[in-house]
C-alpha cells in the first residue's frame, strides 16, 4: 500500500519538532524561490549581532574585578594591537605583547603548574561572561589536587598564540588560554579554551587541546570545567598537549530537551 503523502500542515508539526532541539537554521519558511520575510529578518538580525559580537568593546575592569573575586591576582597586559581595527586587519599584532606588557610580565612572580590567560579575541562579551564561572568550576578541583595556579592575565586584543609568551614569561608549565571565538549567527558568544603544555614562542595549534562553544546553550560551564581539569591532569601526566592527549573523559554533551521522535509519514504519530 503506497504511502499517504505529507500534507503542508504535517511537515510544518515535524520541522517545529526538530527546531526545538537545536538553534540550526533549519525548515525555514518560503515564499516561492525565496525565504518569507520572516526568515530574512532574522538572519539579518543574527548577522548584526555576530557582527556587534566582534566590534564589541571589551571590559577588562569588570573581568579584573571577577577574577579577583575568585581569588587569583589580574595581570593586565596588551597585545601591540593599538586598536580593534589594527587587531582584526593583523592578526600577527595580536600574538605578541607590547613593550610596557613585556616588562610588566618580567617583574611578575615565576614559576607555576598553570595559569590562565583571558582575551576578548573575536568576542569580548564571551569571554567576560563565561571566563569568570568557568574558573569558578575549575579552580576548586585544580587546588583540591595541589596545583600551583598564577596570576589570571587579562589580555586586551590577544590572539591564541599570546598565552605561549605569557605562559613562558611566568614560568608555567601548562596554560589555558580563555578567548571569545569566532561569532556564529547563533552564537555570538562563545567561549573557547586552549591548553598548552610548556608553552613557548613558537608552538603550532597542533600541539594545542581545544574545548569549544563553552556557553549556557553549549558546554555548560560545570562540564567544561571537568573536562579541563582532566585535560590539565593529563597533560601534565603526560607532559604534552595537542595530537598526542586526547579527550577520554568520555563526557556527555547537553541536549535541550528530549530527542523527538518522528513517526513514519502519514501515522497517526504525525497526525
Amino acid at each position: 500500500m503506497a504511502t499517504p503523502p505529507v500534507v503542508a500542515s504535517e511537515l510544518d508539526r515535524l520541522w517545529a519538532r526538530l527546531r526545538a532541539v537545536t538553534p540550526a537554521r533549519i525548515g525555514l519558511q518560503r515564499a516561492g524561490a525565496a525565504t518569507t520575510t520572516r526568515e530574512t529578518l532574522a538572519f539579518q538580525a543574527a548577522h548584526a549581532r555576530a557582527r556587534d559580537a566582534v566590534e564589541a568593546p571589551f571590559d577588562a575592569d569588570g573581568l579584573e574585578a571577577a577574577i579577583a573575586a575568585h581569588g587569583l591576582k589580574p595581570l593586565r597586559l596588551k597585545s601591540r594591537a593599538d586598536d580593534r581595527t589594527a587587531y582584526l586587519a593583523r592578526p600577527d599584532l595580536g600574538r605578541a605583547l607590547d613593550d610596557a606588557s613585556r616588562a610588566r610580565l618580567a617583574a611578575a612572580a615565576k614559576g607555576f603548574d598553570l595559569v590562565f590567560v583571558l582575551a576578548d579575541g573575536l568576542s569580548a562579551r564571551a569571554t567576560t561572561t563565561h571566563a569568570p564561572p568557568l574558573i569558578e568550576a575549575a579552580l576548586p578541583a585544580l587546588v583540591a589536587e595541589g596545583w600551583r595556579v598564577g596570576p589570571a592575565a587579562i589580555v586586551e586584543r590577544g590572539r591564541v598564540a599570546i598565552g605561549d609568551e605569557i605562559g613562558a614569561g611566568l614560568g608555567a608549565a601548562l596554560v589555558a588560554m580563555l578567548i571569545g571565538e569566532r561569532p556564529g549567527l547563533t552564537t555570538p558568544d562563545s567561549l573557547g579554551v586552549y591548553l598548552t603544555w610548556a608553552p613557548r614562542l613558537g608552538r603550532s595549534d597542533a600541539e594545542r587541546n581545544c574545548l569549544s562553544n563553552i556557553r549556557p546553550e553549549g558546554l555548560p560551564y560545570a562540564e567544561a570545567a571537568r573536562r579541563l581539569v582532566h585535560l590539565c591532569r593529563e597533560a601534565r601526566r603526560l607532559r604534552l598537549t595537542g595530537v598526542g592527549l586526547k579527550d577520554e573523559s568520555q563526557a556527555a554533551l547537553p541536549v535541550a530537551g528530549p530527542a523527538p521522535t518522528l513517526a513514519p509519514p502519514g501515522s497517526a504519530r504525525s497526525a
